[in-house]
């Protein structure tokens, strides 16, 4: 049954979900998840209660009537949405005719249809400066062109409570009488970040064996993020490991906590020798940025790679969150989501604007 005042969103390029599901745990009701590989939407409708993922290619204008048919009409609040960022990324081959760099038109497009209340737009940091600043004056312009007065701010995961050093840019829009968006205040600096000990230092080793699909929690809860992380959740999903070689395992061991490539000895480690090569996580402090992949850093204390669900925790994702497909698609899923608990910080900020209490 549909709840007339309940808040409704859209995820667009949702992947598994994280940044809706910082929505639904806000209390909006996600109706769509979009994106256009089969597996992560599988996980998104596994975890996101009531919702339906469509895959569809947004290139195609297709995709938008699609989308639009299936609201039927219905309110919706918010459209949310992480348009890939491969062309904008440091990392990347940053091509500024790079197909990928335009997807954020699709948003207006839906916008255009479905005139919600709220429009965010989250990227990496090389959005706002590559190419001459060209798709942030272009989204600021399109809001401006449309209704909507657009706030962009860069945000640091760690002050919002999420154990990695995550930085993203939000451009979050609201319908000019609503006002303007005025983002949440930190709620810790540096010196009470969250660190991966505190993250996840209660789960399982993985040290004697791989682990099992379906798990028991083996230690009691030792920090209170763990606890929120646990809620309740008695069956442990994702947290499998990784069989390394003797020789991956014997470098991981040289390296000392909180260190990489460059504090190994000579000789050691050679065939990996890039910025982010044999990182070991620090216990005390945030994580390094989850990336798609798992070869490149280690576990704080065991020599071997943080597993699915160890990602994902230090993401924010919850330990009920269950994420589908081989363990390659897993990770893939966890690096390439927003932290939900940043997406809950600003869906509950974003509340307080629609319901006009800021």
């Amino acid at each position: 049954m549909i709840n007339k005042n309940e808040l409704t969103a859209i995820d667009l390029f949702s992947g598994c979900g994280g940044f809706s599901y910082g929505f639904q745990q806000a209390g909006f009701h996600v109706v769509l998840g979009v994106d256009n590989t089969a597996t992560a939407l599988k996980t998104f409708e596994k975890n996101h209660d009531g919702s339906k993922g469509l895959l569809l290619d947004l290139h195609k204008d297709s995709a938008i009537e699609t989308i639009v048919a299936e609201t039927e009409g219905r309110k919706i609040d918010v459209i949310i949405a992480g348009p890939p960022c491969q062309g904008f990324s440091l990392t990347g081959t940053r091509d500024e005719n790079d197909e990928r760099n335009s997807l954020f038109y699709s948003v207006f497009k839906l916008a255009e249809k479905l005139d919600p209340k709220a429009i965010i737009i989250e990227n990496v940091p090389g959005l706002l400066k590559l190419y001459g600043g060209k798709a942030k004056k272009e989204i600021i312009r399109l809001c401006d062109e449309m209704g909507y007065t657009c706030s962009p701010k860069l945000l640091y995961a760690p002050d919002y409570g999420v154990p990695q050093i995550r930085k993203r840019v939000f451009f979050v829009a609201l319908k000019k009488d609503i006002g303007k968006f005025e983002f949440p205040p930190s709620v810790l600096n540096e010196d009470n970040y969250i660190g991966c000990e505190d993250a996840i230092g209660d789960l399982p080793d993985l040290v004697a064996d791989f682990g099992e699909d379906e798990a028991n929690y083996d230690k009691e809860v030792s920090s209170e993020y763990q606890l929120m992380m646990r809620n309740g959740n008695s069956v442990l999903r994702n947290h499998i490991g990784t069989l390394h070689t003797e020789h991956v395992i014997n470098v991981i061991s040289q390296v000392p906590e909180g260190g990489n490539h460059k504090n190994l000895p000579l000789g050691v480690g050679d065939s990996r020798r890039f910025n982010e090569a044999w990182t070991r996580y620090h216990s005390k402090k945030p994580s390094k940025t989850i990336d798609t992949g798992h070869r490149n850093h280690f576990h704080y204390k065991w020599n071997r790679v943080p597993s699915v669900r160890e990602n994902a925790r230090l993401q924010s994702f919850p330990d009920s969150f269950v994420f589908l497909g081989n363990k390659t698609e897993q990770y893939r899923q966890v690096g390439n989501a927003v932290p939900p608990l940043l997406g809950k910080v600003l869906a509950e900020h974003l509340i307080k604007h629609l319901k006009n209490e800021i």
